[in-house]
């Protein structure tokens, strides 16, 4: 005996009904689920999203200048930290790879003369060099910024740890985060006077360190305050929230992509700070789960922005997929993905979107902004100079031919 074929609809109507979550009153939110009365289920999670190109978020300068400004920022502090706020360039030459230079150090400093100023040294006519006055101003006002937001930033640092798994995490992968929390370079040299009585250093594996956060309190993540701010969250357990979408112009989603979406967004909200063993990782709420933590991760980002590589040395540590940058693919109203400079770049969209309370921008980012100034300048300061010396020309022509040698030699190496 053959039973009937259900319709399609009936079936989309049970498969969904386990994740129908009872917000829309006051009262209806006290009769929440428990995290076991789940039915997690895969509904739509292998999806395929065309990438947009949107013009806007290329063309932010302080994120896609990043990692021109890095070492910049990297050779500037050492020679602001020298006591006489100079350095003759044996003291750099050959510590290019520590400064992530790949060209000869000082022609890489020669290259911005609006923060860089050379000048002959005491001592057997070796070249030196010093901050401009503009660079040096800019710098004490970073010293300052840093030293008024430290509380905040270490803020930031602790909730970077307390995502992970363990509550842990080696000194190495915080090294490598440090750039986008905001921290300064040696801020792990100098752990007396920047760890407080909530951080603990902790022996990993033979020859490794890490640290960790010890917090007792209830941390809630941005997306939590700023639903809670709007009075769409009341802080039950499972409650669900909607991520905020900023579709770029021109981006239309298929219908079954926009159906799955709809359902994807009335699902429960699973914190990143709180516990998620019971969640089935290949489930839609996992996935969820996995999509508020990379939203909570650029949020303490103070770009709001990260290289996608950088986080995929994450997996281990947030319990975080195999194929993690599929998520970023799936949500294209909530990431941008920018593939500028050779390298891919993650922006969240809500950072850059019209409400200003969402999230704030960060004062050491403005500061950047200024550095990204003063660099911009130096490419004028070069034209004029080879413009009131043909001479330069040649040497411009020479330094070329040097760069490609040094190309040719890095890739016969390899």
């Amino acid at each position: 005996m053959f039973l009937p074929k259900p319709k399609s609809s009936v079936l989309k109507q049970l498969f969904f009904v386990t994740f129908q979550n009872p917000i829309l009153s006051r009262t209806n939110h006290l009769y929440q689920k428990l995290p076991q009365q789940y039915t997690q289920t895969c509904n739509y999670v292998d999806v395929y999203m065309k990438w947009k190109k949107d013009s806007y978020f290329e063309s932010i300068e302080h994120i896609h200048k990043s990692k021109e400004l890095k070492p910049i920022l990297s050779l500037k502090d050492f020679i602001a930290q020298n006591p006489n706020g100079c350095i003759p360039i044996s003291d750099v030459s050959k510590r290019g790879l520590q400064f992530d230079v790949k060209i000869k150090v000082a022609r890489f400093l020669r290259q911005y003369p609006s923060i860089f100023e050379e000048f002959v040294g005491p001592k057997y006519n070796l070249p030196w060099f010093r901050l401009t006055e503009e660079a040096a101003a800019i710098n004490r006002e970073e010293n300052k910024v840093l030293e008024e937001y430290k509380e905040d930033l270490k803020e930031r640092l602790k909730k970077f740890i307390l995502m992970s798994k363990e509550k842990v995490l080696p000194f190495k992968i915080i090294k490598g985060m440090l750039w986008y929390l905001g921290l300064p370079e040696d801020f792990l040299q100098h752990q007396d006077k920047n760890f407080d009585s909530s951080f603990r250093v902790v022996e990993l594996e033979v020859g490794s360190k890490g640290l960790g956060v010890e917090s007792t309190k209830k941390i809630l993540s941005v997306l939590q305050k700023n639903a809670m701010r709007k009075g769409l969250y009341y802080g039950e357990p499972m409650e669900a929230i909607e991520f905020p979408l900023f579709p770029s112009k021109g981006l239309r989603l298929r219908r079954k992509i926009q159906d799955w979406l709809k359902e994807f967004q009335k699902l429960p909200y699973v914190s990143p700070y709180e516990d998620n063993s019971h969640l089935d990782p290949n489930s839609d709420i996992g996935e969820k789960r996995v999509v508020g933590l990379l939203h909570e991760l650029l949020s303490l980002f103070v770009e709001h922005s990260v290289e996608r590589k950088k986080l995929l040395c994450l997996k281990k540590y947030f319990e975080l997929p195999q194929k993690v940058h599929k998520a970023f693919e799936r949500h294209p109203h909530m990431f941008y993905l920018s593939f500028r400079n050779k390298t891919c770049t993650t922006i969240l969209k809500e950072a850059y979107g019209d409400d200003e309370l969402a999230m704030e921008r960060h004062p050491m980012a403005m500061i950047r902004k200024k550095y990204i100034k003063l660099m911009k300048e130096s490419e004028v300061i070069l034209k004029r100079r080879r413009a009131n010396n043909p001479f330069l020309e040649y040497k411009k022509l020479d330094f070329e031919m040097d760069s490609v040698n040094e190309k040719r030699r890095e890739e016969e190496k390899q």
